[in-house]
């Protein structure tokens, strides 16, 4: 059986005094989709940046297909896995076009410049966030949403194994939100990417994840399937709120509300 895309082994990560995992033993195999949750503040960004190679944890290592993190370049790392950060930044003008095609660069050699078929990837790639028709507008021109979704199209852009997602769903709206979760599950199932993904609605992570990772502070940590990880008395402990379940005739899975 091969490696699996992510693996951590024993993996303790804090941030000043706050311990984020303890001892966490992880796995993600191609084509499986992780939804990450937790209440604010728990580390759930400076998780996904461990996994992601960019934080150094206390204790365990982090294996990518096989290979520790610390042992893969930095072209290989980016080629093996993409980040999409919670905040996006643009610091220099450029059009959409141009800032989707940031995601070329770990194909590319040190003095190269994209070409055609760079190109037409990322011309693809906003194509399937519905954004072609704002390939050539400033950047700094776009809503929140819009500009997510530039986000979003340049990791498609960057081609990855692994795709760690802080937030997707920010600033989108309830169609894109869907339309953006489709996509990657489609990611998934017919190009067996592994997705790992920072979710704040418990009722999408059902619908759109394989398995949860639960972070409930101070280190304490859950995972397991999502139909059986995830019921009332879990969930008001992780968000610190009563839930409840509702049973839902004609579809797949429960709904959770707060009470």
């Amino acid at each position: 059986m091969s490696a699996p895309l992510l693996a951590a082994r024993g993996l303790a990560v804090r941030i000043g005094r706050l311990t984020i995992v303890d001892g966490l033993d992880l796995a993600v195999h191609r084509g499986e989709r992780l939804a990450i949750l937790g209440r604010n503040g728990v580390g759930k960004s400076t998780l996904l940046h461990t996994l992601a190679g960019l934080h150094k944890p206390v204790d365990g290592t982090v294996e990518l297909d096989g290979t520790p993190v610390e042992a893969l370049g930095g072209r290989a790392l980016a080629q093996l896995r993409g980040l999409l950060a919670q905040h996006q930044t643009d610091a220099f003008p450029a059009t959409v076009l141009e800032t989707a095609l940031v995601g070329r660069h770990p194909h590319l050699s040190r003095w190269d410049w994209e070409g055609a078929r760079d190109e037409r990837i990322a011309r693809e790639a906003l194509a399937a966030l519905g954004l072609a028709e704002l390939a050539d507008r400033d950047i700094g021109r776009l809503s929140g949403g819009e500009r997510q979704r530039v986000g979003i199209a340049a990791l498609l852009a960057q081609q990855p194994r692994l795709c760690l997602l802080d937030e997707p769903l920010a600033h989108l709206d309830l169609n894109h939100q869907i339309a953006v979760l489709e996509l990657f599950g489609r990611l998934a199932r017919e190009q067996h990417v592994g997705i790992v993904m920072v979710l704040h609605d418990v009722n999408l992570a059902l619908r759109y994840a394989d398995r949860v990772l639960l972070l409930f502070g101070d280190g304490v940590h859950a995972a397991g399937p999502v139909a059986e990880a995830l019921d009332e008395a879990i969930l008001a402990r992780l968000y610190g709120h009563p839930m409840r379940r509702l049973a839902t005739a004609g579809f797949a899975h429960p709904i959770f509300v707060a009470e």
